[in-house]
């Protein structure tokens, strides 16, 4: 087991994630990516403590990931679900942390509709000067921290299985294509892909990729960086063949319709033709070109069913898989101090 010092308390955000932080959980979820290749998948290694999924917000991919997660590295689980919980009855979220605190809860994962709510209930916690760990499984339109981990986990270990690292995409370009706008993945996948030295380049038409999404290829507390990590390399592009051209990896998202406002598109039909992911388009980027999707996938929206399903370019199903490693690695370096 990787034994790197780990002093966060909470995971809600990757903006002032460090290098060798990253590497810290690449390495340690390669290590629970062998232990889940055993024939007995289960560590004692967070026996005892208490795993708290408070999930105010619908998930399937996320919450069942992290509910795995948490058993396979043997700790307890309760689970939350808002439209039977008191908040029905007029109960604040800040009063339901602070309940499922006092059943010895350990470790809090929360999904929010709203942003900020993690680190709201991140800052109850210290003001209670509990030990509880807060990690966001997104909120709002601000962060999806472990979704952009299992992302990166997932392209180092296509580059280098046994040592995936961050510096395996220095230099590498990578397209991140689709509804930006709404995307918490993006956000995240921005800031952990740029901080690898990668060349990042986001296409969406754009209604859904504004310019201020520039202003994230700005450093922002990157005291300490080293080796030139905080030249973050960040292009916009309204037209998808430049942002393929050469790339060595595609991430496409979802459409997130329950998200969008306003009338932001004039049709699936033509988002697909302008920038729906497919085979043809692929040969404008690099010829061992692999691509990536979050999920839940629209298929024939963003990425059309022939590639996702083809094993030669789709990562999309090893994407779940290091979904798991790469949450018992976050849960066990957040949770390894209290063992």
């Amino acid at each position: 087991m990787v034994t790197q010092s780990w002093n966060r308390r909470h995971i809600i955000s990757l903006e002032d994630f460090q290098p060798a932080e990253y590497d810290t959980v690449l390495q340690t979820a390669v290590s629970f990516q062998e232990v889940l290749s055993r024939r007995t998948k289960k560590v004692p290694t967070l026996q005892g403590q208490v795993v708290a999924n408070l999930f105010f917000e619908s998930s399937t991919r996320t919450r069942s990931s992290f509910e795995l997660a948490a058993k396979r590295l043997s700790a307890d689980t309760l689970n939350f679900a808002a439209s039977t919980s008191s908040l029905t009855k007029g109960e604040t979220i800040l009063d339901t942390a602070k309940t499922y605190l006092a059943m010895g809860t350990d470790m809090m994962v929360i999904r929010h509709r709203e942003a900020g709510v993690p680190q709201a209930i991140a800052d109850e916690m210290d003001r209670l000067q509990s030990r509880v760990g807060v990690l966001n499984a997104g909120d709002g339109l601000h962060e999806h921290p472990s979704q952009a981990l299992l992302d990166l986990f997932t392209l180092c270990t296509t580059l280098d299985a046994e040592k995936p690292r961050l510096s395996l995409l220095a230099g590498k370009k990578i397209a991140i294509v689709g509804d930006i706008l709404h995307s918490r993945v993006a956000r995240s996948n921005i800031w952990s892909l740029t901080a690898s030295g990668a060349e990042v380049h986001l296409a969406a038409p754009p209604t859904l990729l504004p310019k201020l999404f520039a202003n994230y290829s700005i450093p922002r507390g990157m005291e300490g960086w080293e080796d030139g990590h905080s030249d973050r390399q960040l292009f916009l592009h309204w037209d998808l063949e430049p942002a393929l051209r050469n790339a060595d990896f595609v991430m496409t998202l979802r459409l997130q319709k329950e998200r969008m406002t306003q009338h932001l598109l004039p049709s699936l039909r033509e988002y697909h033709q302008r920038f729906g992911i497919t085979s043809d388009r692929l040969k404008h980027c690099h010829p061992e070109v692999k691509v990536l999707h979050p999920g839940p996938v629209n298929r024939g929206v963003e990425i059309s069913s022939e590639l996702m399903d083809n094993p030669k370019f789709s990562l999309i199903s090893q994407q779940v898989t290091s979904g798991v490693a790469v949450r018992m690695a976050l849960l066990y370096l957040m949770g390894s101090g209290k063992t």
